[in-house]
């Protein structure tokens, strides 16, 4: 929709308001300003919506993707009739996977080139803002206590993501500026100071498949194989150099890889405790048939499994093991969707994240090796890469427990279909007429990628 003048300010400020979202200093504090970062969040995603240009041809790959969201969010209020939960914090648990509807059914149409360079270019800028912002008032607003409690507040609700993007430029698209150096180095930096193994883990896994994505064919694997190595060099040397640098953190993950030696039980406390919230989720949804077909709902208090608390002798009292009683996203999206929406309106969600990355990345491969300069293949590939650090970041939380997280997922899920319908018509339409698609550019740097700046600088 090129002649809506307006097209390009809604995508602003659609994706931009909740990169500055935060978590309230405690359950008094006043939701205003978060209530005013949703609302233009919601008005300009609907409007795009309305405006988005509409595809002339269906897709049944789309449209089980689309299925499977509606059902997740739409079934919900079923569930919620039935069981009953408290309305308020039903609707602020459903909130970031209706943000993540939304967002899929904003970017999952055939928007024009344009439009989709000013899509990428909001999304790299509102992950960059969300990092800086993150950290910047995770640091302001905890007090004393060091690193144990500033950890948990200073990583991006969409960290991984971001990586993901950087990661597609350094390895795929072999572009390096000293900007988006500058912002990977960053990133790992916080991911030092937040002690997490699990972030460790996802950055890891989104590297391993940057590489598998550069390489369609063999030929191309030992040079994958290469760039990965220069990469992974290049990470090393920073991480040596921050434990150097700040011996306290490196004291601190010493602590954290070795937990368990260090307790009662021998078993490491973060990983019992996850454990435990995951099988007493299991345990409520698989109390009867109706919770097993409709699940517990959004909003659901669940407790820790009394099943683990002698692994946590010495660690958690008695007292305090059992006054656990959450209702928030939990820590483990795989296992909450089952708990949350039973069989029937719970499992829809993962089914369609698994299937659309699998069948995306295979096609991404594909193309990559007989159509290198495919125009919407770059974008398919940051897409993948961004909507892969979803589930990675679930080894660690449930990556829609924060609403930024539910509209960047969701956009990059959008792209990456609205991708691949694309590239799959274009490709189908020039075998169909004998032509072939143009080699891919000779310079790795031109043209230049519109949502990765060069500078820093959003002119």
């Amino acid at each position: 929709m090129t002649r809506n003048r307006y097209a390009t300010l809604w995508i602003w400020i659609f994706l931009l308001p909740l990169a500055v979202d935060y978590k309230a200093a405690d359950a008094t504090s006043s939701h205003v300003a978060q209530f005013l970062l949703v609302v233009p969040t919601l008005g300009a995603g609907v409007i795009l919506a309305l405006i988005a240009p509409r595809s002339r041809y269906s897709s049944g790959f789309r449209s089980f993707v689309t299925a499977a969201l509606i059902v997740t969010v739409a079934g919900s209020f079923i569930t919620q009739l039935v069981q009953g939960n408290d309305v308020g914090n039903y609707l602020r648990v459903l909130l970031p996977f209706a943000l993540f509807l939304l967002g899929y059914i904003v970017a999952c149409h055939p928007w024009n080139e344009q439009r989709i360079q000013q899509i990428e270019k909001a999304i790299f800028w509102a992950n960059v803002i969300s990092l800086i912002f993150t950290f910047v008032y995770g640091m302001a607003t905890v007090g004393g206590g060091g690193l144990v409690n500033v950890r948990f507040r200073i990583a991006s609700p969409t960290f991984l993501g971001l990586q993901g993007v950087l990661l597609h430029e350094f390895v795929i698209a072999k572009r390096f500026s000293a900007f988006t150096l500058t912002i990977f180095v960053a990133t790992l930096v916080i991911e030092l100071l937040t002690v997490t193994r699990s972030l460790l883990i996802g950055t890891a896994l989104l590297f391993m498949l940057a590489t598998w994505m550069a390489a369609p064919s063999a030929r191309y694997l030992v040079k994958a194989l290469l760039r990965a190595a220069m990469v992974s060099v290049m990470i090393a040397v920073m991480v040596a150099a921050a434990a150097s640098l700040f011996p306290t953190v490196a004291a601190e993950w010493t602590t954290r890889i070795y937990a368990s030696k260090n307790t009662e039980s021998g078993k490491d406390p973060t990983t019992i405790t996850r454990l435990a919230e995951l099988k007493d989720q299991y345990d409520q949804v698989t109390s009867s048939p109706g919770t097993i077909l409709l699940g517990e709902g959004y909003g659901h208090y669940y407790h820790y499994s009394p099943y683990y608390l002698p692994a946590l002798a010495g660690q958690m009292s008695t007292k305090d093991f059992y006054a656990i009683r959450e209702w928030g996203p939990g820590h483990n999206f795989w296992v909450y969707q089952l708990f949350t929406g039973g069989l029937l309106f719970g499992m829809g969600l993962p089914v369609a994240l698994l299937y659309a990355l699998y069948r995306c990345c295979i096609a991404y491969r594909r193309w990559r090796d007989i159509a290198p300069g495919a125009p919407d293949l770059p974008v398919m590939g940051r897409a993948i890469l961004l909507l892969a650090s979803m589930p990675a970041q679930s080894i660690g939380g449930n990556p829609l427990g924060g609403r930024f997280c539910g509209i960047i997922f969701g956009v990059a899920l959008g792209l990456m279909i609205a991708m691949h319908v694309q590239l799959q018509r274009s490709l189908a339409r020039r075998t169909r007429h004998g032509t072939g698609m143009s080699p891919a550019p000779s310079n790795p740097t031109s043209p230049p990628v519109p949502h990765v700046p060069q500078e820093p600088s959003v002119a």
